[in-house]
């Protein structure tokens, strides 16, 4: 079986990776030559665990293949996945210029019957847009060729991405007609041998559940946060609430950790077009709006509390450990770190910063506005506060005998609560989390 991605993002190259590792041939096509070129000469121009290994396997093999021109296989393959970029507007609204140039290109160059599924994340009644332009190049041609549109958006976890991909808890897919149905059923069936989990379903819910699931998720994060601010207040455990509510069967334990925030290339931009497309209908979606309130505020939690500390953060040097979004990837988009950074260096402050895959995504987006270190360690030299942003594996168990004799002033302060209290007070140091 033959098919097309379009986009060489996380989810497009991602995807194309994983089909091609089930036997399937995938031609990958990007517009950006350059990123072309890094792909043909063996380069991953993104990080994710293992996604490395499994391009260079499948293009030795022949499986995969990359272009900028996708006129030239679209004769060679069933399906086209459009996994382009769907960047916010500034009113909050999904763009969708790259996914209609996608539409635009196919429906001038399509000459047999071929399905088009959008992998994008894109607002309910995208489909119909897309099939639209499509109609509209096939009856500037003059021809009438047989095409369908179809909605399969992802549910990728960065930094777990092939993992969720090779062995999927569910596949959704919108279409409109059974052949489209037969036609991803047979495409999608070597990755759910064991447990056929493909729920097919009309268009427009296809879209609508990527955007439900993820503001589901973003809501039981913003409202963790908020339960634990309150305990802040009361003499709460965050901790200990987790526990008791997580055991009822009805919430389940799932995204109930508080923090300091969400970030990524998902839940921000979908919970604001959610949002959006609520407000467009006339059916105001005042619990979306609440989460993205929520969160936002959440990210400035660390300097409220180093503020409350330190007082005066002028002069003052703070590490951060932990500069992407989320463990496993190199990610920035959207990360409370870049709230941090601009709010303690508008304050005065020297922020000295390290993460293990982010120090190049943190100067391409800050510059010199930071301190970059070696390591661990070495941010905390002389540092009056260490702030925990990102729970990496190698800060979980730091020696704090170590960093308690760098330090110049014994204070942490753990955005992501994965420290014991009574070891750092047992050191020397003051510890403040969130929620505790």
């Amino acid at each position: 079986m033959n098919i097309s991605i379009v986009g060489t993002g996380y989810v497009g190259l991602v995807s194309g990776a994983c089909f091609a590792e089930m036997g399937i041939d995938v031609t990958c096509v990007d517009i950006d030559e350059k990123k072309i070129g890094r792909l043909l000469s063996g380069e991953v121009p993104i990080y994710e665990p293992g996604l490395d290994d499994l391009v260079r396997r499948n293009v030795e093999a022949g499986r995969l293949h990359f272009t900028t021109d996708l006129s030239s296989c679209l004769d060679q393959v069933e399906v086209v996945f459009s996994a382009v970029g769907t960047p916010p507007d500034e009113d909050g609204s999904a763009d969708l210029r790259y996914v209609l140039e996608v539409a635009r290109t196919f429906g001038r160059n399509i000459n047999k019957y071929t399905i088009l599924v959008t992998k994008s994340t894109v607002p309910v009644g995208t489909s119909k847009k897309v099939k639209a332009v499509i109609q509209e190049e096939l009856d500037k041609r003059g021809v009438q060729i047989p095409f369908e549109v179809a909605s399969n958006p992802e549910f990728l976890k960065e930094g777990a991405a092939i993992k969720d991909f090779m062995s999927p808890d569910r596949i959704v897919v919108g279409t409109e007609s059974e052949r489209a149905q037969r036609l991803l059923s047979r495409l999608y069936r070597p990755f759910l041998v064991n447990n056929f989990r493909i729920y097919f379903m009309d268009i427009p819910s296809a879209e609508m559940t990527k955007y439900a699931a993820n503001a589901m998720l973003a809501t039981r994060i913003s409202f963790m946060n908020d339960i634990a601010n309150l305990c802040d207040e009361v003499g709460a455990d965050i901790d200990m609430v987790r526990k008791g509510i997580g055991t009822d069967a009805r919430i389940g334990n799932k995204f109930l950790y508080a923090g300091c925030g969400y970030g990524g290339s998902c839940f921000p931009k979908d919970v604001r077009a959610l949002a959006r497309t609520g407000r467009e209908y006339g059916s105001p979606m005042r619990i979306i709006e609440a989460v993205e309130a929520v969160n936002e505020r959440q990210k400035e939690i660390v300097v409220r509390k180093l503020a409350a500390e330190l007082g005066d953060l002028r002069g003052r040097t703070v590490a951060l450990w932990g500069l992407a979004f989320k463990p496993e990837t190199d990610d920035m988009r959207e990360a409370p770190a870049l709230v941090a950074i601009d709010r303690l260096t508008c304050a005065g402050a020297v922020v000295r910063v390290y993460d293990p895959a982010a120090m190049d995504e943190c100067r391409r987006r800050v510059g010199d506005a930071v301190v970059y270190c070696s390591d661990m360690y070495e941010a905390v030299v002389d540092a009056d506060a260490l702030v925990l942003l990102t729970e990496w594996k190698q800060f979980r168990l730091p020696s704090w005998t170590v960093i308690r004799k760098v330090m110049a002033n014994p204070l942490v302060i753990d955005g992501r609560n994965i420290y014991d209290k009574a070891e750092l007070v047992a050191e020397g140091f003051t510890y403040k989390a969130i929620g505790k």
